[in-house]
């Protein structure tokens, strides 16, 4: 065999390690280039599917190649988020992250991920706000009334959520803990809403999309958002906050994706969700379903996640409430 000179060697060589080289940059320059599935921990129909279909649209246009919405509902959303936390970390398959997820952290003691630590927070998308909701009837119709209510009237008012360590229910919790009203829950597992019109329950913590219908056509009374400010979707109903400085509570969507996915490839997708978010008409299709466009960078939006889990460990904590 003949033998290649050491200059002719050596110029081979690093023409071959280039070549090698260009898959990986080729696939952080040109990504996606596949196919990306986008995991909802909730059923068709629900939500965050809801929300999910619009970023993957969003997505889809923007960066050229498909996402997809993969629904993996069941334990409260534990059963897609431990897909995605034990996934492989190349880009192609992300988690549409809600608030129950922050709550989760602290909520269940035996999951096989992390979320703080499994999952590596992409960008923000939006938050919609819950809502108390009360039957007509029911006598207190400002939070300063309801709270001298359930003061005065200790163990006896019961209001419904959608179960227990759910969104509405911990920001019930957080209110108890500030106020010291006494509220008994009464977690359902289907709708509680027709209980609510028909007076079988006095009082709810509702997503606002739920009983926003209701409470334009009288139906039910909102006696005030959970989020800092009002809502532009009921502009006439209070905040929380407007009596009780510091509260604050809402439901939120975003973006995750498995821990140690290149941050190429994290920047490219925060760029296109930040951008969606800002577009008016995609704001205009989250307005609609009573949901905020709230864009955030991936740095805004780690903090966040951060804050969540830490806020909400404390309510978990306070009210001593746990899995089923």
């Amino acid at each position: 065999m003949k033998k290649l000179p050491r200059r002719e060697f050596l110029r081979l060589t690093a023409g071959a390690a280039a070549v090698a080289a260009l898959p990986r940059s080729a696939s952080a320059l040109d990504y996606p280039t596949r196919p990306v599935h986008i995991v909802t921990g909730y059923p068709a129909g629900a939500g965050p599917d809801i929300i999910s279909r619009l970023i993957a649209q969003a997505l889809s246009e923007s960066m050229g190649q498909q996402f997809i919405v993969d629904n993996r509902p069941g334990a409260s959303s534990n059963i897609g988020t431990e897909i995605v936390a034990h996934s492989a970390p190349d880009g192609y398959t992300l988690l549409t992250t809600v608030s129950t997820n922050a709550v989760n952290a602290t909520f269940y003691t035996n999951l096989n991920f992390d979320f703080g630590r499994d999952l590596k927070p992409v960008a923000g998308i939006g938050r919609t706000p819950f809502v108390f909701a009360a039957n007509p009837g029911f006598p207190p119709k400002t939070i300063p009334e309801l709270i001298a209510y359930a003061k005065a009237n200790p163990g006896k008012v019961n209001f419904a959520t959608q179960g227990v360590g759910s969104g509405p229910h911990v920001s019930a919790e957080l209110f108890k803990m500030l106020t010291g009203a006494d509220l008994v829950h009464v977690p359902y597992k289907g709708n509680y809403t027709t209980d609510l019109i028909g007076g079988q329950i006095p009082l709810a913590v509702a997503p606002i999309a739920q009983v926003i219908e209701f409470i334009r056509d009288g139906r039910l009374r909102g006696i005030a958002v959970t989020t800092a400010t009002r809502t532009n979707a009921l502009p006439d109903v209070p905040a929380i906050s407007e009596f009780v400085p510091g509260y604050e509570a809402a439901g939120w969507y975003g973006i995750t994706a498995p821990a140690g996915t290149p941050a190429d490839v994290v920047a490219k997708l925060a760029a296109a969700i930040v951008a969606a978010g800002n577009d008016a008409t995609f704001k205009l299709r989250l307005v609609a379903l009573g949901v905020e466009s709230t864009p955030m960078t991936t740095a805004q939006f780690e903090k966040f996640v951060s804050d969540e889990i830490a806020k909400w460990a404390k309510v978990v904590q306070f009210a001593s409430i746990k899995a089923d």
